[in-house]
């Protein structure tokens, strides 16, 4: 069992920088993947960036690509996913989730995560 727990949302103009992070508990795997989606009024859930806790490897949406940058301290059992250059589209809640056990070619489903945070909301003005 993983619990995952969100924080650091709030409202900025574009352009601007949020961090927000992802304090996870339980025991992880080889394989355990902890990312980032977000979801818009009236939109699907889309994928925005993971992590391999093991290695490290990070995987990212393109349309978040060079702006935004996932990490995790392993001592404090935490990802952050920092974002630079905020656009009013990056505008929806946030949602922090993990797997024990994903492919690769299945890192950017959301239903291939079997644990998710409360979600927190990003709003990013123009």
């Amino acid at each position: 069992q993983v619990q995952l727990v969100e924080s650091g949302g709030g409202l900025v103009q574009a352009g601007g920088s949020l961090r927000l992070s992802c304090a996870a508990s339980g025991r992880t795997s080889s394989r355990f993947f902890i990312g980032w989606f977000r979801q818009a009024p009236g939109k699907d859930r889309e994928f925005v960036a993971t992590i391999n806790w093991s290695a490290g490897n990070q995987y990212y949406a393109d349309s978040v690509k060079g702006r935004f940058a996932i990490s995790r301290d392993k001592p404090k059992n935490t990802v952050y996913l920092q974002m630079n250059s905020l656009k009013p589209e990056d505008t929806a809640v946030y949602y922090c989730a993990a797997d024990q056990s994903i492919i690769l070619s299945s890192i950017r489903r959301p239903e291939a995560y079997d644990y998710w945070g409360q979600g927190t909301q990003v709003t990013v003005s123009s």
